[in-house]
């Protein structure tokens, strides 16, 4: 017959069944908030690739601007002055390839929005869940 001092030391069934309960809550406030961490960080990705975006359209827009204030010059004035705003004008369009390339490289990376990394530990979890009781 169990005494008050191994009811205390086992707990039981009602003692384990509260350690389960416990360890699976602790479990699941994990899991949520790896998925929080991985989440943020995919948005800051998403953040900085939308930010190169937004610069490679203001540089392009530059370059455009460059490109048609030579084109007057070459109109209005000798060589030497409108092939200077011609190069400039190359390079800004040049400068907007390259950040848009790296643009589109991290909007790549941060896409799909989802938790992976949660996702997968979440499957596992379960996976381990159910071998264990079988």
């Amino acid at each position: 017959m169990p005494t008050r001092a191994t009811e205390t030391t086992n707990g039981g069934f009602g003692g384990a069944a509260k350690d389960v309960a416990d360890h699976a809550t602790r479990l699941a406030n994990l899991v949520k908030e790896l998925a929080t961490v991985e989440l943020k960080q995919k948005v800051a990705k998403l953040g900085v690739g939308i930010g190169l975006g937004v610069g490679a359209g203001l540089f392009a827009l530059f370059g455009l601007g460059f490109l048609l204030a030579a084109a007057a010059a070459a109109i209005a004035l000798a060589l030497p002055w409108w092939a200077a705003l011609l190069i400039m004008a190359a390079a800004l369009f040049l400068l907007a390839a390259v950040l848009g390339l790296i643009a589109k490289s991290s909007i790549q990376k941060a896409l799909p929005p989802a938790p992976e990394q949660a996702i997968e530990e979440a499957r596992l979890t379960t996976a381990a869940i159910k071998a264990d009781g079988s």
